[in-house]
């Protein structure tokens, strides 16, 4: 009995002694693993805003960019035989005009006229009627023109003449924003009077 009263004296100690050590590092890894998470999170939320922002550039600085469409005589136009008396020449221009139209939406354009100049004086002029040029295309107008260049020009084997005119339009991009583009047209040309050729179209 005194042994036993004398065992008792003493406390049992714990067995599970690391108990409270295995808890507070079960809680401190939980804690380790939510902050590990929110900074992939932030950092996946980073990532996406800089994409996204690299997105509205690019968007910015290619679908939505206007520019302006060029108007302008095409190198495919052709000429009838020509026909040079002492004090007139005259001659029908197969004249195939082009509207370039560079942007992610359709240039619709209202009609206007494109004169034909020689030495300064009008000598022709070709009506181009309301119409749109679709997006990333050029649309073609097929006009023929019948050009009197009065004055003696027998002795000229090559004509240099010179159409202008003035387009307006809008560019319309995504069927909601519209701008606003006119565009000059300034071009030259040679008619060869011994072929019937028209060569050397340049514009501006």
């Amino acid at each position: 009995m005194a042994e036993k009263e004398q065992q008792q004296a003493f406390p049992l100690a714990p067995t599970n002694g690391y108990a409270r050590s295995d808890a507070e590092a079960a809680t401190t890894n939980t804690e380790e693993l939510r902050r590990q998470k929110r900074k992939k999170y932030l950092i996946y939320f980073a990532a996406f805003v800089i994409f996204q922002t690299l997105i509205i550039v690019l968007f910015s600085l290619t679908v939505m960019k206007v520019k302006t469409p060029k108007f302008r005589v095409r190198s495919s136009s052709s000429i009838n035989t020509v026909d040079v008396p002492q004090t007139n020449t005259s001659f029908t221009l197969n004249a195939q005009f082009g509207v370039k139209n560079t942007n992610f939406g359709p240039y619709k354009y209202d009609s206007t006229t494109v004169d034909f100049l020689y030495n300064g004086i009008q000598v022709g002029s070709a009506v181009i009627p309301k119409s749109k040029a679709n997006f990333l295309s050029t649309k073609k107008i097929n006009v023929p023109v019948d050009l009197n260049l009065s004055g003696n020009t027998s002795n000229s084997e090559i004509l240099t003449l010179t159409s202008t005119a003035r387009l307006s339009g809008k560019v319309e991009l995504m069927l909601i924003f519209k701008k606003k583009k006119a565009v000059n047209m300034n071009c030259t040309m040679d008619v060869n009077t011994r072929t019937s050729e028209l060569l050397n179209v340049a514009c501006k």
